[in-house]
């Protein structure tokens, strides 16, 4: 394997358009369903708590990280799953499986037995079949698509999930504020139900890729498929960079969104709306991150790309500790920091993903993913409890500051790592 910053051989011929595959245009759209439906839910269900059951910053605490609790408990099962499956079938099943939970708790609140309880368990069913979909999803891109589309691809999906962002957190907000809790659960089950429809209509034929490294008698032991993704990724010196650098943010995200779901309705005294509009201008920033992500890396070089944008994304969070009241002006500045937190992260997200799948075999796509899934987000529930307990003892503006400064520890990992030396090729 040659290093990702060295310059790879010329191409034979330009690649075609993605946009005239049909799989790829059915993945897309069943993917930004789901991406839609996953991140309404996202905030639906921490304003329901919030706003409707009157959590305090404990509970919101604890249910932000049953959520996300799966990624550390299903992480490496899911790439050594999603590496002798079809990556269609676990979509389409994971799919099916979160829209029945969440018309399962529709249905509760219709009959008066929605409370906490009910959240804890939908956040924890909605958590595992996401972290399935997710690994799934990237190792059908890689299946789908030649190796010199994949930025263009992972740019289309992840401009996918940017679409998401904008109207998942303005419809989830506007929904508590406005309807019923059931009708607000059940907007995540409808989406989800378009992206089973779109996905099982990919008609490719997905062959499983051989395993890398598995005797054929050892195929099936699930231990060794997972041993396999970790030593092949700690022995991988940008892959172990990515992991860190991951951790370290997303460690730091959950504390400051624990916080920040607190801050805005309680200490600046926003609505739901106002808050559900506030998170929703990450959007247009990702949607703007994605774009720049097919041309800054080629242009600057991936290093600089990567360490320049996590330290303006990250830090931009640092001003929200600053606002005070509910005035139009502090929601203009909520909407400017949230839009450049989202270009700056997407920026960083699409070029750490096209990294990964550029030095991943294809036999080892979906545990590369889960395993770095794992690492990097396997200490959120961790975050999610910090930030609750920031919060309660420190109280909202302090606790709020302190979890955003730790935000600055990705750039930091990522400046004396390897990753800041990648050049503005990527080659196997």
């Amino acid at each position: 394997m040659r290093s990702p910053a060295s310059s790879p051989s010329p191409s034979p011929s330009p690649a075609p358009s993605l946009w005239r595959n049909a799989d790829f245009r059915r993945l897309w759209v069943g993917q930004t369903a789901s991406q839609l439906g996953e991140h309404t839910t996202l905030v639906v269900l921490p304003l329901l708590a919030v706003l409707t059951l009157d959590a305090g910053a404990g509970q919101l605490g604890a249910l932000r990280a049953v959520g996300q609790a799966p990624v550390l408990l299903l992480s490496l099962l899911a790439g050594a799953w999603v590496d002798r499956w079809r990556a269609r079938t676990v979509m389409v099943l994971t799919d099916a499986g979160r829209a029945m939970a969440l018309g399962a708790a529709a249905v509760a609140g219709l009959l008066g037995l929605f409370g906490l309880p009910a959240l804890f368990v939908v956040a924890f069913t909605v958590g595992a079949l996401s972290v399935l979909f997710d690994v799934a999803y990237q190792a059908s891109l890689v299946r789908m698509v030649r190796r010199d589309q994949l930025v263009q691809g992972n740019s289309a999906l992840e401009g996918s999930r940017s679409a998401a962002q904008i109207g998942g957190p303005a419809l989830g907000g506007a929904l508590v504020s406005l309807l019923s809790a059931p009708v607000a659960t059940a907007s995540g089950a409808l989406f989800f139900a378009v992206s089973f429809g779109s996905l099982r209509r990919i008609r490719r034929h997905e062959a499983v890729p051989p395993v890398r490294g598995e005797h054929p008698e050892r195929a099936l032991r699930l231990r060794h498929r997972i041993h396999e993704g970790l030593r092949f990724v700690a022995g991988n010196p940008w892959l172990r960079a990515v992991c860190l650098a991951s951790a370290a943010f997303q460690f730091s995200l959950a504390a400051t969104m624990t916080v920040y779901l607190l801050f805005l309705p309680r200490e600046l005294h926003l609505p739901g709306a106002t808050v559900g509009l506030a998170l929703a201008a990450t959007g247009p920033g990702a949607l703007l991150g994605s774009v720049l992500a097919a041309r800054l890396p080629g242009r600057f070089g991936h290093g600089v790309v990567l360490v320049s944008a996590a330290v303006l994304g990250n830090g931009a969070l640092l001003c929200v500790p600053a606002l005070h009241g509910s005035s139009t002006a502090t929601v203009l500045a909520l909407l400017a920091v949230n839009f450049v937190f989202g270009a700056f992260s997407q920026l960083v997200n699409v070029t750490v993903m096209s990294v990964r799948q550029a030095v991943t075999p294809d036999g080892m796509q979906g545990r590369a993913a889960a395993t770095i899934t794992f690492v990097g987000m396997g200490l959120t529930p961790l975050g999610s409890l910090l930030g609750g307990f920031l919060a309660q003892e420190w109280g909202l503006r302090a606790g709020l500051l302190v979890a955003a400064a730790g935000m600055m520890l990705s750039p930091a990992v990522m400046a004396v790592s390897p990753l800041v030396r990648l050049g503005r090729r990527l080659t196997l």
